[in-house]
Parts: structure tokens; C-alpha cells; sequence
């Protein structure tokens, strides 16, 4: 076992201090963790020794931010932290938040950049920021948009629950099994409808080409909370088709917006399967 680094010092370049940011170290890997922890664990994760990540959790239970179990003697974390967690949940204005570096998005991108969310009635657009080059289209905030065949809906359809979806998803499937020829790529049944789920949270994107909106094409990324689910969805739409190709570098860009802007651990493409 590796011995303790001697003790730490103020760290001038950062303008931190190393044994705080270690400690921090602790506390984040606790919270990407799945659930209780061993301490050797904890400490392999965070590439510490153990007597070093056993005084920091010492502080930790002292202030209420890790718990430890009874018998497993495993670490998780504590009333403290659920505290500081949900007191931030509350004072994340992500609308404003994202909606500042929306226009930076629409110039880096050249594409007209949209920040929508789940209402009512549907995905709703409440930020536009149009594009350098101007894009004629009806779309304006307020505007509500499919679930089933546009890329703002899909993105909600993949990361939201059926729950919450499936009002209007049944609505759309009603309307898509009287007229297949709409989107004839797409089953209408309830079985295709989680089959395109499981395909957005496969890609961690939804796309669709001009068929929705003549002569527009859309990318989609979700924004996600600490349980992984959609708060709100970005969009670029343009009316170039290789915009939306899969090594397009607008889709690379709106994929590290979304991450940026996610409260979630781990935002990147996650494994198929139908919403929960």
C-alpha cells in the first residue's frame, strides 16, 4: 500500500487547497457511485490510500455529508449532502442558464438553436436563437412540437418516462396508424414507439431530415437532471442534410452543450432499451 503523500499545502497555481480538493475528490466519487461503498473500493476509485480516504470520510460523517451501515460498514452519503443536493436543484434556473449560451451555440454551429420543454401540451419551444443565416420557418416560442416525428419530441421520447410521454404518445399513434405514409420508417404501434426510444438513448441524440418540415433538417440532445431525465431538450435546425450526419461537428458541438448542462454523472449514449 502506497504511504501518505506528506501533508498538503495550499495549492498556488490552482489557487485551491490540496487537501480540500482531494476530499472533494471523495465526496464526487461517492456520488457517482451506484449506492454503498466499501472504503477499498472508494479508495481504488479515487486512487488514494486507504488511511488517507478513511480520515476524510471521518469529516464526512462528523458534518452529516456520508452515513455508514450498520453491518456492511459500507459509506454513502448523508442527510447533509441530500441537503446542499436538493438545495441546488432549487436554485438551478436552467432555462436561464442555458438560454445565455444559446446564441453562442447558433453562431459556432450556423445553425438556429432551440431550447425546449416538456409542457402540457407537449415540447415547447421557450428560447429561439436563429442562426447567422436566416431560416424561413413557422416555428416561433410557444410553438409545440410532435413527439413521434420531430427531433425535440423524440429527444423528450427517449429520455422521459412513458409516464409522463404517454398521453401524448397514444395521441400521435391514433393519428400516425391513419396516415403511415407520414413516416413510414416508423411502426405505429406501441412496440416501434419504444424501439425509437431505445434507439435516441442509444445515439444520446435524435434526429430527423426534412420530411417533418420541408427542406429543414434537426438534431436534438437532451439536458439532464440527476436522475438521468430530460429537463428540457436543445435543437439545432438547419438546411444543410450533412448537418445531421453523425460526424457533422454541429452534432458534436450540441452533444458537449447538452453534457455541459446536465446535472446528470454520466450524459453520454447509454445502452437501448424502452423508457422506463
Amino acid at each position: 500500500m502506497a504511504s501518505d503523500p506528506a501533508p498538503d499545502k495550499p495549492a498556488e497555481a490552482s489557487g485551491g487547497i490540496q487537501s480540500l480538493d482531494a476530499a472533494l475528490r471523495v465526496l464526487l466519487a461517492m456520488a457517482r457511485l451506484d449506492g454503498p461503498v466499501a472504503l477499498s473500493e472508494l479508495a481504488r476509485e479515487c486512487d488514494m490510500p486507504v488511511s488517507k480516504v478513511h480520515r476524510y470520510l471521518a469529516s464526512f460523517l462528523h458534518a452529516g455529508l456520508a452515513k455508514q451501515a450498520g453491518r456492511s460498514g459500507k459509506y454513502d452519503l448523508g442527510a447533509t449532502a441530500i441537503e446542499m443536493g436538493l438545495a441546488a436543484l432549487h436554485r438551478h434556473d436552467f432555462v436561464n442558464w442555458i438560454s445565455e449560451e444559446l446564441p453562442a451555440l447558433a453562431l459556432d454551429t450556423g445553425m438556429t438553436a432551440l431550447l425546449c420543454v416538456w409542457g402540457n401540451s407537449g415540447a415547447t419551444i421557450v428560447r429561439w436563437e436563429r442562426a447567422p443565416s436566416f431560416v424561413i420557418t413557422s416555428l416561433g416560442l410557444g410553438t409545440t412540437l410532435p413527439l413521434l416525428t420531430s427531433a425535440t419530441g423524440r429527444a423528450f421520447l427517449g429520455y422521459l418516462p412513458e409516464a409522463v410521454v404517454g398521453g401524448e404518445m397514444k395521441r400521435e399513434l391514433r393519428l400516425l396508424k391513419a396516415r403511415p405514409s407520414v413516416w413510414p420508417e416508423l411502426t405505429p404501434d406501441l412496440k416501434g414507439v419504444r424501439a425509437l426510444a431505445g434507439q435516441v438513448r442509444e445515439e444520446g441524440i435524435a434526429r430527423v431530415d426534412g420530411r417533418f418540415i420541408p427542406g429543414l433538417v434537426a438534431v436534438a440532445a437532451p439536458v439532464l437532471d440527476w436522475q438521468e431525465q430530460a429537463v428540457a431538450v436543445v435543437t439545432l435546425i438547419g438546411t444543410d442534410p450533412a448537418a445531421i450526419e453523425p460526424d457533422a461537428p454541429g452534432i458534436a458541438a450540441l452533444r458537449a452543450f447538452a453534457a455541459r448542462h446536465s446535472l446528470s454523472t454520466d450524459p453520454a449514449p447509454r445502452p437501448s432499451g424502452a423508457p422506463e
